[in-house]
């Protein structure tokens, strides 16, 4: 198992599979929906209704490897918004594996909202401030 394999790339199907699907069902919903080659040393990734568990397929040159991963405590941060294969990086897998969402949680932030903070630098020079001697 994993001899030969070498994963080119890491796609998620984003959404809901039915899980009860094996490695012929998994591999024509590939080729069908997505229209990806399941051949090509791809790991590809699926969720079913319950967040808890995901199947990943992959080719390893001689045939497939079908793996399931079921969570004992907690869920996987799974993007439901559609359904459609998404491009992942080797990093968001990880966090993905690790319990984090693969989305970014960064937010921009506003410079009116950054310029209305005052500096602690301003305040340590202003007469007010009580300075041990």
């Amino acid at each position: 198992m994993f001899k030969d394999a070498r994963v080119e790339r890491i796609i998620i199907a984003t959404g809901r599979t039915d899980l009860r699907r094996g490695i012929d069902g998994l591999a024509t919903l590939v080729r069908l929906n997505y229209g990806i080659n399941p051949l090509d040393g791809t790991l590809f990734l699926f969720c079913g209704t319950k967040r808890d568990r995901i199947k990943g397929l992959l080719f390893e040159g001689d045939g497939f490897c079908l793996v399931y991963k079921r969570l004992t405590d907690g869920v996987f941060q799974w993007p439901r918004t559609a359904d459609e294969a998404r491009d992942i990086s080797p990093e968001q897998f990880r966090r993905l594996m690790d319990g984090f969402s693969i989305e970014s949680s960064i937010h921009h932030y506003s410079p009116s909202y950054v310029s209305s903070l005052k500096s602690p630098y301003l305040l340590a020079s202003s007469p007010s401030v009580n300075r041990v001697k």
